[in-house]
């Protein structure tokens, strides 16, 4: 077994793959940029080497770079966890030459497999069915508009070295295609240094799911089920589970024997991923093999009680496989959500900043899982488990030179509605301040009722939220939990100001007991009574909740017993009231005395400045193109400029007809948010 292992990655999944490290006893060694000299993985691994700027393609994917902190380091072992070097040939090549073993599958399977190109004509040679598409190397978007009408539309243009979303895009028309090929192909270029591009055709309504395989170099091959991953944005995952709430063991196995027969003909050892469109009678497509580690590999380590890390690490060691098909056992549900520094109130557009708060909920160990570095697998059977991987920490910066995920949220149960309702408890829990970030939207997901019924497509989020996310309306039965929570919490606050004021004498001074609550445009008139071990809240209907928690004046999350039933509020203080944040909706509580809440319906409200002729960049990045010069007129729809954040590409258009009367900004010029770029007659 090796001694010191070098993560050729950063953020949470070189953490991830340092606490396996640790626990099997390895010494690991971090490689960090300059942007990243204060990131968690440093602070985790034993030794750290800095490899350069902040871009990746000055850094974390130069492969001398890398090949020279491996020599400093003496690490007989590099794991490189998921995209920048992950299915890069030349670099198992140059660690090979060096004697280093790689964590990962042979050359020969990178360079079949990792490459989608040829990857799906090897499935087509080997009797697999596969989407429809053109797989030879396309020269110029004028090539690709004509390959996409032979296709016929809708098409997906892809990167051929591509992941995680990047370098894909769907187009509908000639003008898409033209425009999506130069924008895919630049973003491929940026992100794995290969910007060949290949076109297939998009199948409308499918799921996706994936299967886990994981094989040895002694001929030795398993599948361990499948993970359901079709809550998409952007083609990138969002939300996964495993098992898939769609599929039956039949398919199942079908799906796994092929994923394992695929990788056994290319001599694949290690951890992969085969992936397939599934359309409503369970046919399957293949679709790609991620020769790596996937992001959401831990909901399938929840569900098997297997370490994927701690197998890749022993099978390059050279160690045959401990466990056969029939020691695969698939137990409960687990859900992972993905957590992004991105705004969804603003089209999901890129988040960058501090954490000025970053508070995980409590990891809980049960069932199959890993926590820390600890792997459990004795626990009661009803239990549940929160597993948090992440690699930020409270006061970090989150950069705009690397991928937005902050974390990944996992949850496991006995059962799928099990495993919702705990995502749900662990997400209301989570406290995040100082950017933006995408928890409403996962908790407005996990509450959707197409999700719940486990009867989605990859299609979910674009025909759900058509218009984008606008946070969420809770129905009055909850508002009611939450206002009377909040009149609670009001009464506690208003006791603890006025001891604080010397107004109370002897403590005995009275709290008013009768308030006006009003959230969400719902107005409540209720009354409290209170005792020592919590209280009782009547609304003026009759209807009435029994109040009982700890919190007191100043915490920003509430753990409250209402009725017997769990409530977590995120709630900052605001004038009258709170700010409450709850299952993806975020809105002001106000808790009035009668004249207040009568006086305060007389208060003018204050209306948003007008932006209407101007294009205010949505979120920091690098303005990359501009479309339209002073003077032009542009219609509706028309592309103004591309603005390039987190390794994505973004094209602006114009919301009406008008004429550009300046342009305030040029390529190459870095914008904050809301900074105007340009303006309109």
């Amino acid at each position: 077994m090796f001694n010191k292992i070098l993560i050729a990655n950063r953020g949470e999944i070189a953490c991830r793959v340092i606490k396996t490290a640790r626990k099997m006893g390895i010494s690991t060694v971090a490689i960090y940029s300059d942007a990243d000299r204060q990131a968690l993985h440093v602070a985790m691994a034993d030794e750290a080497v800095h490899i350069g700027p902040p871009p990746a393609n000055q850094s974390y994917i130069v492969i001398d770079k890398v090949m020279d902190a491996i020599r400093q380091s003496g690490a007989q072992a590099v794991h490189p966890g998921y995209g920048f070097l992950s299915e890069n040939s030349k670099f198992a090549e140059a660690l090979d030459a060096e004697g280093v073993a790689f964590v990962g599958p042979p050359v020969g399977a990178i360079e079949s497999m990792g490459d989608k190109i040829t990857s799906k004509k090897i499935a087509q040679e080997a009797g697999v069915s596969t989407v429809p598409g053109y797989m030879g190397l396309i020269e110029d978007a004028e090539e690709a508009v004509k390959i996409s009408n032979q296709v016929g539309y809708p098409v997906m243009i892809k990167a051929s070295a591509g992941g995680g979303g990047k370098g894909m895009r769907i187009a509908w028309t000639d003008d898409e295609a033209r425009e999506g090929f130069q924008s895919s192909k630049n973003e491929a270029a940026n992100s794995f240094g290969d910007d060949r591009i290949f076109i297939e055709k998009f199948v409308t309504q499918p799921r996706h799911i994936e299967i886990q395989v994981l094989c040895d170099s002694h001929g030795n091959g398993i599948y361990l089920g499948e993970r359901e991953c079709s809550i998409q944005r952007r083609n990138q995952k969002v939300v996964e589970e495993a098992p898939s709430p769609f599929l039956d063991e039949a398919t199942r196995r079908n799906m796994g024997e092929q994923a394992v027969a695929l990788a056994k003909a290319v001599g694949y050892a290690s951890a992969g991923t085969v992936e397939f469109i599934v359309d409503g009678e369970k046919n399957f497509y293949f679709l790609e093999m991620n020769t790596r580690l996937q992001v959401e590999h831990p909901v399938t380590e929840l569900i098997t009680g297997v370490d994927l890390v701690e197998q890749m690490i022993r099978v390059a060691a050279g160690e045959p496989l401990s466990i056969t098909q029939d020691d695969v056992t698939l137990t409960g549900w687990a859900i992972e959500n993905r957590l992004y520094a991105e705004d969804p109130y603003r089209g999901f557009l890129p988040s960058i900043g501090r954490l000025t708060r970053y508070r995980p909920p409590q990891e809980i160990a049960a069932g199959p899982l890993l926590v820390n570095d600890k792997w459990q697998g004795d626990a009661p059977a009803g239990d549940m488990a929160v597993r948090n991987d992440t690699g930020v920490y409270e006061g970090g910066e989150i950069s705009m030179y690397y991928d937005p995920m902050i974390a990944k949220l996992c949850t496991w149960a006995p059962t799928r509605d099990q495993a919702i309702e705990a995502m749900r408890v662990a997400l209301d829990s989570f406290e995040v301040e100082g950017i933006g970030h995408n928890l409403p939207f996962l908790s407005a997901v996990m509450d959707h009722p197409i999700f719940v019924s486990g009867d989605m497509t990859t299609a979910f989020i674009e025909e759900q939220y058509p218009d984008g996310f606008q946070g969420v309306e809770l129905p009055e039965a909850e508002l009611r939990r939450i206002a009377a929570s909040c009149a609670a919490m009001h009464r506690v606050a208003e006791i603890r100001r006025t001891r604080v004021s010397g107004r109370m004498d002897n403590h005995e001074r009275k709290v008013g007991t009768e308030w006006v609550v009003t959230a969400q445009g719902h107005e409540f008139a209720l009354a409290i009574d209170a005792d020592h071990e919590g209280s009782t809240v009547t609304f003026d209907d009759g209807a009435a909740f029994r109040i009982s928690s700890d919190w007191t004046p100043g915490d920003q999350l509430a753990i409250l017993d209402v009725d017997g039933s769990p409530l977590v509020l995120k709630a900052g203080k605001i004038s009258g009231g709170f700010r409450i944040r709850n299952r993806g909706a975020d809105f002001k509580v106000h808790v009035r005395t009668a004249r207040q809440a009568e006086l305060a319906k007389l208060m003018p409200e204050k209306l948003p400045p007008d932006t209407s002729k101007m294009l205010l960049c949505p979120m920091p990045g690098l303005i990359v193109k501009v479309n339209v010069e002073v003077g032009q007129e542009v219609q509706e729809g028309q592309a103004l400029c591309t603005v390039e954040a987190m390794k994505m590409e973004n094209i602006l258009r114009a919301e009406k007809k008008g004429v550009v009367s300046k342009v305030n900004a040029g390529p190459g010029d870095s914008l904050a948010v809301d900074d105007v770029i340009m303006e309109f007659e």
